[in-house]
């Protein structure tokens, strides 16, 4: 009996296997014909994209199957919602009768199939699928290491740039193309219930002595990982861990040649697989004679009660679930999902007590799981491209779900209220059609509001009435504009005679038009709007009041449809609002979100911190704090190519799930390493120091650069104190020339205004002139082109605070001639070093704006390094570099031109163009994308976003096969979100200018910026 109960529930797991196919081709493809979807399976031996290959030719010369066969097969092969726990009832085999040849049959075929498949290999066709797409990851990851250098994604040499700050959330390593499971670890380890039985587990200890079977051999090895990384995100001090040996052990798990892209939702249900045959083998070690309970199960299934009529026939069956999937084309937001979902086919008959020969089926959950996720299905298949499509359509859902009327226990009450919402739709639709009536009347092609109808014909009816004809008064002898027109000639007696007719006609064509140029002004009795020839006072006393009153009537009956309208909308609103249909309340926990197209995209997670109380953001080693109106952005769809596909909710009257571990002892919450057992608290501590070792290597590596630069600083100052011995007379430079004439102009200033003439009161006299001269230009408000302090370090210095000793030797430097030898104290000057940076920056500016506006789109690197060490100066004081904007401004529009010339090159198709214009996008504008998306800036991200959307917009497009594999290979590049800088060229080399070169040059580059777009200047 116990053998025969096993097979059956194999069975009965292959019955829910081949079902989830049926349900992935129904989707994908459209078909609806159960027949032909198995016949398609059957055909490709379950390989899904063959199936779908043979629908795409089959799909149109086959009959869609009708509405009686279709409940037939539904009911034979299980309901489209049972998800992939293998926990599912032994009675879905049969759903409509107790025939026991299916029993029989049910055996001999688990019999037949087990020998082949179980005890084989204990791997479906399912997980070998997903094995073609673990290895397309780790392939990723090994054949990016053979890219050039300006491809790889590497770490920052810096380890104190990938060091942990404080409890910081621990971020994931993205090892190729693995955003989708960096996501759905993130949204797992934070269940803190999770998180614990994943920390504690322990292996069965049978399996140490008996030799392990397939899933044994694959299962305990991804546990052990599994706590491993897990233990990692707990303690350690790194920023982000790297979790390529767990995805190791996924790929080692299955042998596959082939690849696909990675779907998180079945990755998903297939990682809750093997947690739950993990957990199961140990629940079973366990059990004391009782029935084991699986903490997978518990945490991540329930059932549902699905109750219906199949041709006048009633049934009742419980079924279970895991991840629920639920249709996003259609729907407005989340609880009208949840409604087309719990009801299929025509229901009327299932109240009634005649014997209907419709059908259908409602579903009422019995028992929801503490965690409740949903599968949004945003992807579908278009038969005209003959590939899938992704659905951008917008679909709201609120941070509380309360799941009341979707109960069995709430089935009669909900049944009413859905009765009552379907009478108010009903009386709503007849309501909004008659306001349609109101707000577009007319029996044309346009359509006005009735009111505004009635309104102008008020105001016609008003106008001062006109007794001649609108052409007959305009007078043909003086036209318009104070021209006087010749007489006309009269015609003869004979034309007379044979042109009576035409005597009207021909007279209004002699009449000179009004020429809006020539004339300036309307005739002066010419009215405004068209006017009642003729109309008495009485009869414009009857319609004025007629025409009043029927726009009031108007106006009354849409203010009270509208009223109505309103009232209907409030009372659907509300329906659900009572106390007792708000008692099981689901929190939302997390939002699984993907940005692309249905071949190519980015994942990444929001998760909700319970205890900072906001929401976080999660995407692969960046982890910030977020917002709902972020979360909003980028979760609700129809925005941009960003939307939710996945929506976990927790159960908000189970806190445990959230809730912090306390020490039994003390009664403290257990935090950080505390949380670990044993062998995890050894392993974090070896990965720590192994960082901490790397840390001090660092340490040791910089603190012998700074040495030797010391030494080169001493070496250089004595050769200059050498040099200075032997140059009585320095060759004059420019800048010494400049600084002279200077010098010179205040020492002639301070004799001719001071009294004394002894050389120590005039020297004194001369710097302080000087002194008062560049603190005037200092405090000036001055244009970009007239930046004073290119022409002179002392305005530097005054404007950002400096010493007043550094002031003192910088202006004896300047009068003395001992010049070498306070140059030779001032060298390790910071102030010094800092105006050196400035000017540094400053060329790498002028430099990059040169090349931009001669349209050389080179200036690209010459304007990212000249953003980046300007916010290094911005940071540390107001005027120590330039404006910001305008250097942001000028970044993103450097890239904008260079991602449409690289788009250009794409479109030409030729092989030599594409590859160049690939070229530029991945050594130049991949690179730089982080640059703009880690400050989060409003118009970095829109121009971000406008690169994207044009690449993405290929995708739809007819293309050769050749561009299309390096479009679907490079996509994944663009479309990373991940905040990591990627590494890219070497600064550029830059030229040696004067004090006065640098300020002319830099004064001319900013006076043509005021040929600039506003946002620029």
């Amino acid at each position: 009996i116990q053998g025969l109960h096993c097979r059956l529930k194999q069975h009965s797991y292959r019955l829910e296997h081949q079902q989830t196919l049926l349900n992935q081709l129904r989707e994908v493809t459209g078909t609806t014909d159960v027949q032909l979807l198995q016949q398609a399976l059957q055909v490709s031996n379950g390989d899904l994209a063959e199936a779908v290959a043979f629908l795409t030719e089959k799909n149109a010369k086959v009959p869609q199957q009708d509405e009686t066969t279709y409940y037939q097969t539904s009911q034979v092969a299980s309901d489209k919602y049972i998800s992939v726990g293998s926990q599912a009832d032994t009675n879905v085999i049969d759903l409509t009768g107790d025939d026991k040849d299916d029993l029989q049959r049910a055996i001999a075929l688990s019999l037949e199939e087990s020998n082949r498949a179980f005890r084989e290999t204990g791997i479906t066709d399912e997980e070998q699928a997903i094995s073609r797409v673990l290895e397309a990851s780790i392939a990723e990851n090994k054949a990016s290491l053979k890219r050039t250098h300006t491809e790889v994604w590497s770490d920052s040499p810096n380890p104190y740039d990938r060091k942990r700050i404080d409890t910081c959330p621990v971020g994931l390593k993205n090892v190729g193309n693995t955003c989708w499971f960096s996501a759905v670890i993130q949204s797992l380890f934070n269940l803190l219930e999770f998180q614990r039985l994943v920390l504690n587990y322990s292996p069965p200890a049978r399996v140490h002595d008996l030799p392990r079977n397939q899933k044994e051999h694959r299962n305990l090895p991804f546990m052990q990982e599994l706590r491993n990384l897990f233990s990692l995100m707990v303690g350690s001090k790194r920023k982000y861990v790297d979790p390529s040996r767990a995805v190791e052990i996924l790929k080692d798990a299955f042998k596959s040649s082939e690849s696909q892209q990675q779907d998180v939702s079945e990755f998903t249900h297939k990682l809750l697989d093997w947690l739950e045959d993990a957990f199961q083998m140990k629940a079973e070690e366990d059990r004391e004679g009782e029935k084991p309970k699986n903490p997978m199960v518990e945490l991540f299934y329930g059932r549902f009660l699905a109750v219906g009529v199949l041709e006048g026939k009633k049934f009742e069956n419980t079924e279970m679930f895991g991840q629920y999937p639920l249709q996003v084309n259609g729907f407005k937001d989340l609880h009208e999902c949840l409604e087309a979902a719990m009801i299929e086919g025509e229901i009327e008959s299932l109240h009634s007590a005649e014997n209907s020969a419709r059908s259908g089926q409602e579903h009422w959950f019995t028992e929801l799981p503490p965690v409740l996720t949903f599968e949004l299905s945003r992807f579908e298949f278009n038969q005209a491209l003959g590939r899938p499509e992704k659905i951008h359509n917008k679909l709201e859902f609120p941070s509380m779900l309360y799941m009341d009327r979707y109960m069995d226990r709430n089935r009669d009450i909900t049944r009413i209220k859905r009765e009552e919402i379907r009478r108010l739709k009903e009386h709503l639709t007849l309501l909004q059609q008659r306001l349609e009536r109101y707000l577009s009347y007319g029996s044309g092609p346009k359509r006005f509001p009735l009111a505004d109808v009635l309104q102008y014909a008020m105001e016609f009816a008003s106008s001062k009435p006109v007794c001649t004809s609108p052409v007959e008064d305009i007078d043909s002898s003086a036209p318009p504009g104070g021209t006087t027109g010749q007489p006309l000639p009269p015609p003869s007696t004979a034309e007379q005679d044979s042109l009576p007719a035409l005597e009207t006609s021909a007279q209004q064509q002699r009449i000179p038009i009004h020429k809006p140029f020539t004339q300036s002004r309307l005739p002066p009795d010419l009215p405004m709007h068209p006017a009642p020839r003729h109309i008495t006072e009485e009869e414009l006393r009857v319609l004025e009041g007629c025409l009043h009153r029927w726009r009031s009537e108007v106006e009354n009956d849409t203010r009270d449809l509208q009223g109505s309208i309103n009232r209907i909308h409030r009372t659907i609103d509300l329906m659900y609002s009572d106390k007792s249909m708000m008692q099981v309340p689901y929190r939302l926990h997390a939002v699984l979100v993907h940005e692309g197209q249905a071949n190519a995209g980015h994942y990444w997670a929001y998760i909700y911190d319970p205890h900072q109380r906001c929401w976080m953001k999660y995407n692969d080693i960046s982890v910030t704090k977020s917002s709902w109106e972020e979360l909003v952005r980028d979760s609700f769809g129809g925005y941009r190519n960003a939307s939710a596909y996945c929506l976990m909710y927790i159960n908000d009257k189970k806190p445990f799930l959230i809730e912090e571990e306390f020490d039994k002892e003390t009664g403290q919450v257990l935090s950080g390493m505390d949380k670990l057992p044993p062998d995890l608290k050894q392993y974090v501590k070896e990965d720590n120091e192994l960082f901490g070792k790397e840390i001090e290597e660092w340490d040791a590596l910089q603190a012998r650069k700074a040495q030797q630069e010391k030494l080169a600083l001493a070496t250089a100052a004595a050769d200059a104190s050498a040099t200075a011995k032997y140059m009585e007379q320095p060759s004059p430079t420019n800048d010494s020339k400049h600084l002279q004439e200077d010098t010179e102009r205040a020492i002639s200033r301070a004799a001719a205004e001071q009294e004394e003439r002894s050389p120590e009161a005039l020297l004194n006299a001369a710097i302080k002139l000087e002194y008062a001269r560049l603190l005037r230009f200092a405090q000036e408000d001055t244009p970009p082109e007239n930046d004073y302090r290119l022409q002179h370090i002392i305005v530097y210095f005054i404007q950002n605070q400096a010493p007043k000793k550094i002031l003192e030797r910088t202006l004896l430097t300047q009068f003395f001639t001992l010049y070498i030898v306070f140059k030779k104290k001032e060298k390790k000057s910071m102030w010094h070093q800092a105006y050196r940076n400035f000017r540094e920056t400053t060329i790498f500016m002028m430099s990059g704006l040169e090349l931009f506006q001669k349209t050389k789109y080179e200036a690209l690197m010459y304007l990212i390094y000249s953003y980046q060490y300007n916010k290094e100066l911005l940071s540390k004081g107001l005027y120590r570099g330039h404006d910001e904007e305008l250097l942001g401004y000028y970044r993103r529009e450097c890239l904008l031109k260079l991602n449409e010339q690289a788009a250009a090159m794409f479109e030409s198709g030729e092989e030599a163009e594409v590859s160049t214009g690939l070229g530029i996008m991945n050594e130049l504008v991949v690179p730089c994308i982080p640059l703009l998306l880690i400050h989060d800036t409003e118009r970095d991200l829109l121009a971000v976003e406008d690169m994207r959307n044009r690449w993405c917009s290929y995708l739809g497009q007819e293309m050769e096969s050749n561009l299309q594999e390096k479009l679907t290979d490079f996509l994944p590049k663009l479309l990373d979100c991940s905040t990591e800088i990627k590494s890219f060229h070497d600064p550029p080399k830059l030229p040696a200018y004067s004090t006065l070169e640098l300020s002319e040059r830099f004064s001319r580059v900013m006076a043509a910026l005021g040929r600039v777009p506003t946002e620029a200047r």
